[in-house]
């Protein structure tokens, strides 16, 4: 009787986890025809703490550049748009004309700054160029209380790191939010940063017989080192995708997969029978005729000139009637 009880229940549950769209997934598939992805945007005015911002916003926007075609490949991947185009424009100005407001959220335990946009100006960018619908992502600063452990995990420190987060959406000509990273309607939530711009430096501190390790920001040097370290394939060769975008966009993509239209005409759905080949009509066996013993022998007629000659005998053997199964 639980079995009977927990098999709908896990079923209704692992069916709503494969909808990550804040709308039902059947009309983001029947409206999201053609999608467009705005050049990646650097909030400048969000939480970017390091020294050098300038540098640093520079070297993102160049970044950003250099690796957003990354995600617009991966996109058409899924197949599940008739068009994805990345956009041209000036991606600052982009976000000056759209941006409405932001907060800061705390969200499920996961921190990040969510934006608002104008809808008249977003629907007038989505008819300028015929889309459905525009990914906007945003590359901001944020603040963040973490324990951050060594190379060699011996020691950690718990402290206020900055960091690089990248947040996105899909929205339609009315603002309306149809889906959003960081996601929360999976049963299971993550949410990684871009990059993060601050370290403990445990050595120094072990130098100095030190507690506690001073924080200090990464370079712009090694910052740009860290964004443009190269993913591996299986055989560890490098390819020409960057590690730090492409966790991002895999994530982004993986939330952004599902079931088209014709993936579902190839398969049976589950309410229609499989068809089967239509069955021969099965053959009624006729019953042998009886043994040739059981009737009377049929006699050839006698000439009666010859009266002495003996009639042969009928035959034993049973000759089968036509279409018997014999």
């Amino acid at each position: 009787m639980k079995r009977l009880f927990l098999l709908p229940f896990l079923a209704v549950m692992f069916g709503c986890a494969q909808n990550h769209f804040n709308v039902p997934a059947e009309h983001f598939a029947a409206q999201v025809k053609v999608l467009g992805v705005a050049p990646i945007i650097v909030d400048v005015n969000s939480e970017i703490k390091h020294p050098e911002k300038e540098q640093l916003v520079a070297l993102l926007g160049d970044m950003n550049r250099k690796y957003e075609q990354q995600l617009v490949r991966k996109l058409k991947a899924t197949g599940n748009f008739y068009t994805v185009a990345l956009l041209d424009g000036d991606p600052q100005r982009i976000f000056a004309n759209l941006f409405f407001r932001s907060e800061k959220r705390d969200d499920a335990t996961i921190r990040y700054n969510k934006y608002f946009w104008k809808t008249d100006e977003l629907r007038d960018y989505l008819k300028k160029n015929n889309l459905d619908a525009v990914m906007l992502l945003v590359v901001s600063g944020l603040t963040q209380n973490e324990k951050v452990y060594s190379n060699t995990l011996l020691a950690s420190q718990t402290s206020n790191y900055n960091y690089l987060i990248l947040t996105a959406q899909i929205l339609d000509g009315d603002g309306t939010i149809l889906w959003e990273y960081p996601n929360f309607r999976g049963r299971i939530l993550s949410y990684s940063p871009l990059i993060n711009l601050q370290y403990p430096d445990f050595s120094e501190a072990e130098a100095n017989f030190s507690s506690k390790a001073d924080l200090k920001f990464k370079t712009i040097d090694g910052i740009r080192r860290t964004l443009d370290q190269r993913q591996k394939d299986l055989l560890l060769r490098e390819t020409q995708e960057s590690e730090v975008y492409g966790k991002q966009f895999g994530d982004i993509v993986s939330l952004l997969k599902y079931d088209s239209d014709d993936e579902k005409k190839g398969t049976t759905p589950a309410s229609k029978p499989v068809p089967r080949p239509a069955e021969q009509p099965k053959q009624v066996e006729q019953p042998a005729p009886p043994a040739a013993a059981s009737q009377p022998a049929a006699v050839p007629p006698v000439a009666p000139a010859t009266p002495a000659v003996p009639v042969a005998p009928a035959t034993d053997e049973i000759v089968p009637a036509k279409g018997s199964t014999l």
